[in-house]
């Protein structure tokens, strides 16, 4: 703490609390860190400004010739593009290697989740281990056919199922072969609409297997490769799809068919699920193998007596991030807040240990527990910290049960050790979180069609204008959560139904977005009529962001439901990150473009330095795959660029007039049945 203050005390300048955040758990945090002489990301972001030429993206680092940096001229560009690196490479070719690199580095992350994932999924069917059992077989069978798993076998003439192991053994050989197999395409393709697989044929962007797209970028824009920046978004199409439609796709699944798929459930979000009179022990960054068995262990009456013999009233497990999503939407886990309240946590000085896995995860974690008493564990053998307090203990998954059994009792020992006074802010509020493809066609579809019919119905008579995904992070360098917030309001005001991932779920959820009860006071008359009638809130948390590939299928599945065209491009939708700052968000806005999806980006996109090739994301692609990127750093102009669009697709379909609902008997529904 001497040495945070030290530096605080050297003239640094410090965030103002009320500039810094919308969220007021977060000012008083923010202003309680001031006090204690400890720097936050709030701090350093006042302290640290951005380079203007990386923003651009026309800074090239790619050899040691460089880097070489490609300013625009203040007037512009007039003419000829006359701007080259040492080896002569244009501002597009520069612009186009870096987006290709962050498209690389979010589909590896992804992915290489999905893959951690697979290989306990395998352990599990094989039965080697005791810790993870196959818990949704409904979603198992559900999967199977798409990865070509047969479900039934012919015995005598008869058509018999097969045993649920057999078939669980075989998900886990052919998810796991998508990662690296030696010749054809993602199996999951073919779950996208036929014309949009038939525009991935085309266009020749057809993933092959999920690690060699990541390499072949890898590859190409190394110095002196690829010098095409259309050819090198090709291949960003390409890494991308094999991110949305293969690695995250099969980290869902996975995940649902092994710890449960989600159903909506009740709970609470933001810094004031902590209790001072409970060891509080915080799950951070995206895997969920670990984090499962941390919330089993934490149940377990063993522990929550040990928890007592050591002074604590109980055990309160709460969440950061996407990790925190992952416990939410199965067990009720409340989060503590996203990304950039994970300092915040420990600052409170309550949190007995925070318990990190894999990415975004703040390397000052370690400097600020030193503050305080908190044990930081670090879990993932790709993921150690240089600082010698934290603690390492790396997740295995034959003996998971024991791993979080060592980190949770390392908790409640800690619990004597508090040092600090505490501080909770007492704010949270209530949320009703874990929607998913089947409880979306639940709620919207109903049981007697199954489909997604009645949510068609619903946009096609104007009461739900469209549909909207906002996805994503927090950024240091716009206002914390206000962007979420403010865009979220005036898509749902305007009758938009919202589908939230990621951090923004949780922003939503801190802000009271995720209740039934919102819809009367922030939504249109339409959406907030649906909402009551149902029972939902308007903004729909469908999960973590490799839970992204939700929404891609309810696209899918809406298309398939009929009325609202035949490609997801159809369809009156838009996408959105307001706030994004990780390489994994151009991944996934890149697989939702070439999914056929508008999608909004707020702050800035690095391309703006390469006008040429910013204008093929933004204009080009939508002429091959329906989906165009867009960006701007108003939250107000990206709600309405989004509703445009909404309202464009809806006249294209010829539903841009209200139409009443009218009754049907029974012969006109087998009409449509039929």
């Amino acid at each position: 703490m001497a040495e945070e203050k030290e530096k605080v005390e050297k003239g640094l300048k410090l965030a103002d609390p009320i500039e810094s955040t919308i969220d007021i758990s977060t000012q008083e945090m923010i202003a309680r860190s001031h006090k204690l002489g400890i720097e936050t990301v709030f701090d350093r972001a006042v302290n640290m400004k951005p380079c203007n030429i990386g923003l651009q993206g026309i800074c090239c680092k790619n050899c040691a010739m460089g880097p070489c940096r490609l300013p625009l001229p203040k007037g512009g560009i007039e003419g000829e593009d006359t701007r080259k690196g040492l080896c002569g490479a244009t501002a597009n070719t520069i612009a186009a290697r870096n987006f290709a690199r962050m498209v690389a580095a979010g589909a590896a992350a992804h992915s290489d989740h999905g893959r951690s994932v697979a290989e306990v999924f395998m352990a599990a069917a094989k039965k080697k281990t005791n810790a993870y059992k196959i818990k949704d077989t409904e979603k198992l069978i559900a999967v199977a056919p798409h990865l070509n798993v047969a479900t039934t076998v012919e015995v005598d003439g008869k058509t018999l199922d097969r045993d649920t192991d057999e078939i669980a053994v075989e998900v886990a050989e052919k998810a796991l072969n998508e990662w690296g197999k030696m010749e054809g395409e993602l199996l999951y393709l073919k779950r996208a609409p036929k014309p949009l697989y038939e525009k991935w044929e085309k266009y020749g962007v057809k993933p092959r297997n999920i690690d060699r797209e990541i390499v072949d970028i890898m590859h190409r824009t190394h110095m002196g490769v690829d010098q095409d920046y259309k050819n090198i978004v090709k291949q960003c199409s390409r890494a991308s799809l094999a991110d949305g439609w293969g690695g995250s796709m099969l980290a869902t699944d996975l995940q649902d068919i092994l710890f449960g798929t989600p159903s909506p459930l009740q709970s609470e979000a933001n810094l004031g699920v902590m209790k001072k009179d409970h060891v509080n022990i915080i799950v951070h960054g995206h895997e969920p193998v670990l984090s499962e068995m941390i919330v089993a262990v934490a149940q377990s009456q063993e522990m929550i007596d040990y928890a007592k013999q050591n002074g604590a009233a109980g055990i309160q497990l709460s969440g950061i991030c996407c990790t925190a999503n992952e416990v939410l939407q199965r067990h009720g886990v409340p989060p503590a807040g996203n990304y950039l309240q994970q300092e915040l946590a420990i600052i409170t000085g309550a949190c007995d240990a925070m318990v990190v896995d894999v990415q975004c995860i703040f390397q000052n974690l370690a400097n600020v527990a030193k503050c305080f008493h908190t044990k930081l564990i670090t879990t993932h053998p790709m993921a150690k910290m240089e600082q010698e307090n934290v603690v390492h203990i790396q997740f295995d998954e034959h003996y998971a049960l024991e791993d979080a059994t060592r980190i949770v009792k390392m908790a409640i020992e800690n619990f004597q050790n508090r040092k600090a006074d505490i501080m909770i802010p007492p704010y949270k509020s209530p949320q009703i979180a874990g929607f998913g493809v089947e409880s979306i066609r639940y709620h919207l579809g109903g049981t007697f069609r199954g489909t997604y019919y009645t949510l068609n119905d619903n946009i096609i008579n104007g009461r739900i204008r469209g549909i909207a995904g906002v996805v994503g992070c927090n950024n240091a360098r716009t206002k914390h959560n206000e962007h979420h917030i403010t865009i979220i309001k005036e898509l749902i005001k305007n009758d938009v139904i919202v589908l939230s991932t990621g951090c923004s779920a949780i922003t939503a959820a801190i802000h009271g977005l995720l209740t039934p009860e919102s819809a009367a006071v922030y939504c249109g008359p339409g959406l907030a009529e649906i909402c009551e009638t149902v029972g939902i809130p308007p903004v729909l948390h469908l999960g973590s962001c490799v839970d992204n590939s939700r929404i891609l299928l309810a696209a899918t599945e809406v298309v398939k439901a009929g009325g609202l065209g035949n490609d997801i491009s159809d369809l009156p939708a838009a996408g959105s990150a307001p706030e994004w700052m990780s390489e994994k968000a151009i991944a996934i806005g890149h697989y939702f473009v070439t999914s056929g999806v508008y999608t909004v980006f707020g702050g800035n996109l690095p391309m703006s330095g390469a006008p040429v090739f910013q204008k093929y994301l933004f204009e080009e692609m939508e002429k091959m795959y329906g989906g165009k990127w867009d960006v701007t750093e108003d939250p107000m102009e990206h709600a309405h660029k989004m509703i445009a669009h909404i309202d464009k697709k809806r006249k294209e379909l010829g539903i841009d007039k209200a139409r009443e609902r009218v009754l049907m008997d029974m012969a006109d529904r087998q009409k449509l049945e039929a």
